[in-house]
């Protein structure tokens, strides 16, 4: 119940409506407000309880409503140590605090908002797998701020979202990139990071021939240790493997093709890794280096698609090039397969097995007619000699 205090004043009497809300004993909110009429403050005391008997009025009482764009801050100061996600959630839940749809109350928050954001996003130009990790990353906000902050959002919303962009084809999976440089255009970055390698603590030119030769991606390539290389079998590990859900501790070996082991051995040993490097200075020296030579639409990336097509191409099963990029299905290694009708290997056909002087069949057994043949021919025969002594007789 509210308490009601009337005051006296020169004016008159005011009374103030007190509202104390406890929980487990403790009071977490009070709040007061004074009126000239004493019916008006208990009108007031009454239907303001009646209110903050929902949650998320309460919390609006007690903190104001949360923007989502705080809750995208506070779930990345919170967990982002922890988890070590990697550069793209990073990227897109930076991107959604500072997006318009940051500044909405979290509370309020509802599916037609998403809907509505997703469609503002495909208009400025974002694809449609793009677009949806916009609502995987905000689902995830909402599920933590629901279960450690306590906070009365509702992460349901996300999938009404998501199963209406879908049916109206707003997002969906990513284009399959089929991408392979040229020989045209490696040979023009070969030659420009030639050049530009005199100046720069990066060497382009090896890293670039290492990552067609090995299929590793750039990070990954950075992360290579020489304690980890296998002389005898050439094998190498990339610790932390790249996985959907379980990277921490995914450590898996693979095998080094003589190109790329070449390459590794003539590194200069002046750090635990082969390659000690920022991945991040590798891939912008790669970008500023496709656009200073006019190369359109190349990503660095796309030289584990041209190493993947390679191995194919020089004769490796699917089993012998998933141990040297590490792909644990077809699914996933065909993305990477973009062949060229030009360069796949031409089969021999097979000769066929000698045959032994015992097997090779003499003139007269290939000349021999069968049984059947030879009674034929003994019929013909007698009707012939039937027919002469006939005609020797009339």
């Amino acid at each position: 119940m509210a308490h009601i205090l009337a005051r006296k004043y020169v004016s008159g009497t005011r009374y103030t409506a007190n509202i104390r809300i406890k929980k487990d004993g403790i009071i977490v909110h009070r709040e007061a407000k004074t009126f000239g009429l004493r019916s008006a403050a208990e009108k007031w005391a009454k239907s303001r309880e009646v209110a903050l008997e929902d949650p998320t009025a309460l919390i609006r009482a007690q903190d104001g409503a949360p923007a989502l764009g705080e809750l995208i801050r506070w779930y990345i100061d919170t967990f982002k140590p922890i988890a070590n996600w990697q550069r793209t959630k990073q990227t897109t839940l930076e991107f959604l605090e500072k997006h318009p749809i940051g500044q909405s109350n979290a509370l309020q928050l509802t599916a037609a908002m998403l809907i509505d954001h997703i469609r503002g996003r495909r208009a400025d130009g974002a694809g449609p797998a793009t677009a949806g990790n916009d609502l995987t990353w905000i689902g995830c906000v909402l599920d933590a701020a629901k279960s450690v902050k306590e906070l009365p959002v509702v992460p349901q919303i996300v999938e009404e979202a998501r199963t209406a962009c879908r049916a109206l084809r707003l997002i969906g999976k990513s284009k399959r990139r089929d991408r392979r440089p040229t020989d045209g255009e490696l040979d023009k970055l070969f030659e420009f990071f030639a050049r530009t390698d005199r100046r720069s603590e990066i060497p382009m030119v090896d890293i670039l021939q290492f990552a067609i030769e090995s299929a590793r991606r750039e990070s990954e390539i950075t992360r290579l240790e020489w304690n980890d290389n296998d002389k005898s079998s050439r094998s190498g590990m990339v610790r932390d493997a790249k996985h959907p859900r379980h990277k921490d501790g995914n450590h898996r070996k693979f095998k080094y093709t003589p190109e790329a082991w070449a390459i590794v051995e003539r590194q200069p040993k002046v750090s635990e890794y082969i390659f000690p490097y920022n991945s991040r200075s590798i891939q912008a020296r790669f970008t500023r280096a496709c656009q200073v030579l006019g190369i359109i639409d190349l990503h660095f990336h796309d030289m584990r698609h041209e190493a993947t097509s390679r191995l194919f191409e020089r004769g490796y099963q699917i089993h012998e090039v998933a141990q040297f990029t590490l792909h644990e299905s077809w699914n996933d290694l065909k993305r990477y397969t973009n062949l060229r009708p030009e360069n796949v290997r031409e089969l021999r056909t097979p000769l066929p097995p000698p045959t032994t002087v015992a097997a090779v069949a003499t003139p007269a057994d290939v000349s021999r007619p069968s049984r059947a043949a030879r009674r034929s021919n003994r019929r013909d025969q007698r009707r012939s000699r039937a027919t002469a002594t006939f005609d020797r007789r009339a």
